[in-house]
């Protein structure tokens, strides 16, 4: 009806519309209904070693878990890059790949900023109701909630795509025991994978089927969350990526440039940063405090020091088998020689596959 008033969870919507976010959606906080899926997941060790995982997965199967008396949820989106910026311009040798939603300000702390203030002031208007923020930081099924919330789908390559955003988004929450109803205008997007399988196909280690991802195969797990080292018949895989990978994103057709119907959104400038490659010969000569400086700020100050020098061993490994890069070769070769652990170790193996490829 024209003129009739909004309702609690349309005022929320919008409100989050007013702080940035480019979706936003609410849905109710009953159980996963993936729970058997999440189980045989795990079960079959395909979170690797992700140990969190299966240590909190009794929790993450229901938000009530989470947040006491749990009803519903308010889901939203930031967007770290759009569909008409897709294709990175080519690498010089020597060089590594940063995933693109790694490039800018951490987003941890630019999505959980607006999510406080937005509960400090449902928490104002409703004192007596529970609220807890998230932002990838609690046990909670985020894809599940968003896609009930309107705000895409879940894909083949197991992320979130929305018709007319693509994939390249952020997400975070507020549970609340408020019980909401969705807005009038909020639909469920139904799933646009059909029949193409471009992201199976294109993962570079096949650690995609559809609808899952063995993470102990997948670039992103590997660079990122794997502390320990890498099985060397997966270097290969790695490419020219450093840190995280955007393969299976790259080559979806909800990415494309063509046909784009924005959303009314571009990507949170926050998210927007000209660093989207490293030096991998910087990157070699890290310590602690280089390591913290090329940091600061960022989300990738997850992966640890000798991760990252692990990663860009493997980098410049594959970079040595097509093109010269003396330098690299010469530190290898230093590194080979004079390092133990993992960083040694994956140094002495690419230096043997290289002899091998030559």
């Amino acid at each position: 009806m024209d003129g009739a008033p909004e309702s609690v969870s349309e005022r929320i919507v919008r409100r989050c519309e007013a702080l940035g976010f480019a979706m936003a959606g609410v849905c109710d906080a009953r159980a996963s209904a993936f729970v058997d899926e999440l189980r045989a997941w795990i079960g079959a060790g395909k979170h690797g070693s992700m140990e969190y995982l299966a240590e909190h997965a009794a929790v993450r199967e229901d938000p009530s878990r989470v947040l006491e008396g749990a009803r519903s949820a308010v889901m939203v989106a930031d967007l770290y890059a759009t569909r008409d910026n897709n294709v990175d311009g080519p690498l010089e040798p020597g060089q590594g790949r940063i995933a693109r939603y790694a490039r800018g300000r951490d987003y941890h702390d630019v999505l959980k900023k607006r999510l406080i203030r937005l509960a400090d002031e449902l928490r104002a208007e409703f004192p007596d109701a529970g609220f807890r923020v998230f932002t990838d930081t609690a046990p909670v099924m985020e894809r599940e909630l968003a896609a009930r919330a309107g705000l895409g789908w879940t894909g083949k390559h197991t992320l979130l795509i929305h018709p007319k955003v693509g994939s390249y988004f952020l997400l975070g929450g507020i549970l609340t025991t408020l019980e909401l109803e969705p807005p009038a205008w909020q639909e469920a997007v139904t799933d646009h994978c059909g029949t193409c399988t471009r992201c199976i196909e294109a993962c570079p280690t096949g650690a995609i089927t559809a609808y899952s991802v063995d993470a102990r195969k997948c670039v992103s797990y590997l660079t990122i969350e794997r502390r320990e080292p890498v099985d060397p018949g997966l270097y290969e895989g790695f490419r020219e990526w450093v840190y995280g990978c955007d393969i299976c994103q790259e080559v979806c057709p909800h990415n494309s440039a063509r046909d784009v119907a924005p959303l009314g959104k571009g990507e949170n400038p926050a998210y927007v940063s000209e660093r989207d490659r490293f030096d991998l010969l910087e990157v070699l000569g890290w310590d602690e405090d280089a390591r913290r400086a090329a940091f600061s700020g960022s989300a990738m100050k997850r992966a640890k020091l000798d991760m990252m020098r692990r990663n860009a061993v493997i980098v410049a490994g594959n970079w040595s088998k097509r093109a010269e890069v003396p330098a690299l070769r010469v530190r290898l070769k230093a590194i080979a020689l004079g390092e133990d652990g993992m960083v040694g170790e994956a140094a002495r193996v690419v230096l043997e596959s290289i002899g091998k490829a030559h």
